[in-house]
């Protein structure tokens, strides 16, 4: 079985790489890149990220068109609204329904792309406190390796 990923990972690297970015001719970076986007699909919920949380109204990044057929009409609305309901609604149920799968799928692929942006924001945070570590607080400020010279 490994040795069957194996030979698709290697055959997806050379699509790639052939189409797309010549940096995939290293599987190295191939399967770093391929880790980051596997961290950011994982299993966990994506309902549960950092970035939506983030964004000003919540509720505006979410696509969703609920049909609602209200009226404010009070002697005329009910009979508007059985027009709507029996004769319009039908005759564009295909276009409803078609455009709510579209925008459902754009919901899937806005939360894969904040999971995987999560994830490379995290390991971005992470890299950025260890190369912290490895310079003295002095040198920060000049931007100098704090290592010494070999």
């Amino acid at each position: 079985m490994a040795d069957l990923q194996g030979r698709v990972r290697a055959q997806v690297r050379e699509r790639l790489e052939k189409g797309g970015s010549p940096e995939f001719a290293d599987p190295a970076v191939f399967d770093e890149v391929a880790r980051v986007f596997s961290r950011g699909l994982d299993a966990r919920d994506r309902g549960v990220l950092l970035l939506p949380e983030l964004l000003p109204d919540e509720e505006d990044w979410r696509v969703d068109v609920p049909l609602r057929l209200t009226t404010h009409r009070p002697v005329l609305g009910g009979l508007f609204l059985f027009v709507k309901r029996r004769v319009l609604l039908p005759l564009n149920r295909w276009l409803y329904e078609y455009t709510r799968e579209h925008f459902r799928r754009q919901h899937q692929v806005n939360l894969v792309l904040f999971a995987c942006l999560e994830s490379l924001a995290i390991e971005n945070a992470r890299l950025r406190r260890e190369l912290d570590v490895l310079r003295e607080p002095g040198d920060i400020r000049r931007g100098e390796d704090a290592r010494p010279a070999r």
